[in-house]
């Protein structure tokens, strides 16, 4: 099996299913933790260095954290309800408690962090959404924590891609400090979806094919991206959902298309 796929798991004792680090991804900068609450179900932790977005993926939570304390907060009883998810960003150098109130699945996700900001709600109506593409290139896209929003290093966006269409596609990759060009982002894919019994397609290579894999992805899987292009398909009938994280050196998403490919856009079908 791939090292950069991640496969879902029974959640442990603390309700983690997926354990993402620097250290574990022998990268520098994104952590992901996905957590499968059951109601009455806490986890406790401290940021340290590093900030944290914490997503209510679907499932109602109440967060507590530097002296203030969001209650009964996310909702969705699905990711493909079409509404956005609430989440909340917690600074580094504190300390946050999620406790279920329903069945919570619960996205941890995490970046090096400097500045001491107040911990804050960001509602769905904060969010902003679009579509992308044209034809089966279609995407819906929600920014819950784009790089027009404040933070240190953390991006963070929501993705649905219909049955049948291609996402992250034409193929693009931002592993390269050469901005306003490119910017160097590493990133993971937490994918879902509908029916769950379903699969996708993602494939992770580079311009001199060091790296490419392509990799069957099931409903709950996790995809590392360090580098490289990084297309996803979804099959005809499954709709396909996935919540990124992105951070590196400098936290601005600027992508560079495989030039191969890049033709998709000059003269769509």
């Amino acid at each position: 099996m791939s090292k950069l796929l991640c496969k879902h798991t029974a959640p442990d004792e603390t309700g983690r299913v997926h354990h993402i680090t620097p250290e574990n991804a022998k990268w520098g900068y994104v952590g992901f933790d996905l957590y499968e609450l059951a109601p009455g179900q806490s986890i406790v932790n401290e940021t340290g260095d590093r900030e944290v977005c914490l997503v209510m993926v679907t499932g109602t939570g109440t967060v507590e954290t530097g002296g203030q304390t969001f209650e009964n907060i996310g909702g969705r009883e699905s990711v493909f309800d079409g509404t956005s998810p609430h989440a909340v960003y917690v600074p580094a150098g504190s300390s946050f408690t999620v406790t279920a109130n329903s069945p919570l699945t619960l996205g941890v996700c995490n970046a090096p962090g400097t500045s001491n900001r107040p911990a804050r709600l960001i509602a769905p109506q904060d969010m902003d959404r679009e579509t992308r593409g044209e034809g089966t290139n279609v995407r819906h896209v929600c920014n819950i924590l784009p790089d027009t929003a404040v933070a240190d290093s953390l991006l963070v966006v929501e993705v649905i891609t219909p049955g049948g269409n291609w996402s992250s596609y034409p193929p693009h990759r931002h592993d390269t400090d050469d901005l306003p060009k490119q910017s160097n982002l590493e990133e993971t894919y937490y994918h879902r979806l509908n029916p769950s019994q379903g699969f996708a397609f993602q494939r992770v290579y580079t311009d001199d094919r060091s790296l490419d894999e392509t990799m069957s992805v099931e409903d709950g899987d996790v995809v590392m991206v360090p580098k490289g292009y990084h297309p996803v398909g979804a099959p005809h009938g499954y709709d396909l959902y996935y919540l990124n994280v992105m951070a590196g050196p400098t936290r601005e998403w600027q992508f560079h298309n495989d030039p191969d490919h890049e033709w998709i856009i000059d003269n769509p079908a």
